[in-house]
């Protein structure tokens, strides 16, 4: 029963977490296409929809914890290897991409989003990495 028990609340986390998510990207997608397309002459939008993508951001990291926190061991250590391989990762390469770019070596700009996507593609294999490993 105890065993049923937590795989339930770790699915309902996962939901939240995946509710979260959802919230929070779509969030993003309208601070960058909200400011562009919709309202490019609006300061008032565009600063609340950066706040409001702030406070959600924040929801994401705790539904995340949360979900962390309350999951087993070997979720737990397939995480940590994962999360901690994809900020190496980032932090090498991000800082490589931007010398790169700081001395002319690359033929268009280093751009946040460029190192935010190999970020997400790190989590993604390092988890499958991982979860292949230990599984």
């Amino acid at each position: 029963m105890k065993d049923k028990t937590f795989t339930l609340k770790q699915k309902s986390n996962l939901k939240i977490l995946a509710y979260w998510t959802i919230a929070w990207t779509s969030s993003q997608a309208l601070v960058t296409f909200g400011s562009k397309l919709i309202w490019p002459e609006s300061t008032i939008f565009i600063i609340s929809t950066i706040l409001l993508n702030i406070g959600l951001g924040i929801g994401l990291i705790l539904a995340n914890r949360k979900y962390l926190i309350e999951g087993d061991e070997l979720e737990k250590k397939i995480a940590i290897e994962s999360m901690s391989l994809a900020l190496g990762l980032s932090i090498v390469v991000g800082l490589a991409y931007s010398s790169a770019d700081q001395a002319n070596l690359i033929p268009f700009n280093a751009e946040i989003s460029h190192l935010v996507i190999f970020t997400g593609i790190s989590i993604l294999v390092s988890i499958g990495i991982c979860r292949k490993k230990y599984l």
